[in-house]
């Protein structure tokens, strides 16, 4: 499942913008790009794919390192780690920091907050090496992460996002990333909604203007260096009669903190009002029962992986069309969640919505002998 959802939103088919779509505001920012998380539709882009310094939205990937650590049970929330000294020196370089020092053992769920919360520099080296042994292990580890999802235009440096040759990201590498944090870890997602944190009695707000502002947004993270300017990646969940429908944004290179709340405000705003989220198939509903052949069981049905959401735009949800194509002719034994099809959803014209991964629901073993000789001979005739 998660190689398929990795593989839709890293691919460029995947993250084609609609046709004869709405046209965006403008928007004061060198590169962004809005995602339909709910629709896995990009609604707007603009130089999306250029790789430039991606500032301390590189801590969406060392945070991901860590929720997987966490994960797979190789440290908990309530684990002291010890302060090494290249994580004290963080001090002498950005100023975003969670401000601990050598004589102090913080644990994993501190020092989470103070990396997402405050963007501490220090706080991210003191997770890195916690988890990865070094840094340079650690580094390695996100790399090899990005190369999975299939990141073409990332490459990590260091786990702060401060700026060094080769450190590079785009909007849309950042847009998967975050993405995978929502899906893979919504225990842990909960870090980006909280306002305001104090360690060693220093409290620090969170930098996202708009967790303040929209009481829909609940993340993500913030970044800014001389080179990378202004930036924020942010997610808000709003219901609709349907269900609740969530959109990310990405804006790089903005001005100010101010105008990089505002753009990504103005972004989220447009989304919402332009774009409807039409439910087409619930969770575990088939989306078709088709023939099997050698089965122990003549038919097997198709469904996704979760709900199927497509992003049209408003008004245009009654004009959708949908078609099964599939494997032929299927032949068992099938394994549940095994990809046998895809539903391409169209409008007008026959413009392309999306393309949805279809996969058996349930196991379908093969039959005894004699009906898959049977079967044998109706293929061998057809």
């Amino acid at each position: 499942m998660k190689r398929l959802f990795a593989f839709a939103l890293a691919a460029a088919a995947a993250f084609n913008t609609l046709a004869q779509a709405p046209q965006p505001p403008e928007i004061a920012a060198r590169n962004y790009l809005l995602l339909d998380v709910t629709a896995n539709k990009v609604l707007a882009e603009r130089e999306a794919d250029v790789a430039q310094d991606p500032a301390s939205l590189t801590k969406l990937m060392t945070a991901y390192i860590v929720f997987n650590a966490l994960k797979e049970k190789r440290l908990t929330l309530d684990q002291p780690l010890t302060v090494s000294k290249r994580a004290w020196d963080e001090r002498k370089g950005d100023p975003s920091l969670m401000f601990i020092d050598t004589t102090m053992t913080p644990k994993v769920d501190e020092l989470l907050k103070g990396m997402i919360i405050q963007s501490g520099n220090d706080a991210s080296v003191a997770l890195a090496e916690g988890v990865g042994g070094t840094v340079e292990q650690f580094v390695a580890m996100m790399n090899r992460q990005a190369q999975a999802w299939g990141l073409k235009n990332t490459q990590f440096k260091n786990v702060t996002g401060i700026t060094e040759p080769g450190h590079k990201s785009s909007a849309r590498d950042m847009a998967v990333i975050a993405s995978r944090i929502i899906q893979d870890f919504p225990e842990y997602y909960t870090y980006y909604s909280q306002r305001d944190f104090t360690f060693n009695k220093i409290k620090q707000h969170n930098r996202n203007l708009l967790l303040g502002r929209d009481p829909s947004v609940d993340g993500m993270k913030t970044g800014y260096t001389d080179a990378a300017g202004y930036c924020l990646v942010s997610s808000a969940q709003r219901d609709f009669p349907n269900g609740k429908r969530r959109l990310l944004s990405v804006v790089m290179g903005t001005a100010s903190k101010e105008a990089r709340a505002a753009e990504s405000q103005k972004l989220l705003n447009w989304g919402y009002a332009a774009f409807d989220a039409v439910r087409l198939f619930d969770k575990d509903q088939a989306v078709s029962t088709v023939p099997v052949w050698k089965g122990a069981a003549p038919e097997a049905k198709l469904g996704a992986l979760g709900p199927v959401f497509v992003a049209v735009p408003r008004g245009e949800g009654g004009k959708l069309q949908t078609k099964v194509e599939r494997t032929d002719p299927l032949v068992a034994p099938l394994t549940k969640g095994q990809r046998v099809g895809t539903l391409k959803v169209t409008t007008t014209g026959g413009v392309a919505v999306a393309e949805v991964p279809l996969v058996v629901q349930q196991d379908v073993p093969l039959a005894g002998i004699f009906g898959r000789a049977w079967d044998s001979i109706r293929l061998w005739i057809k």
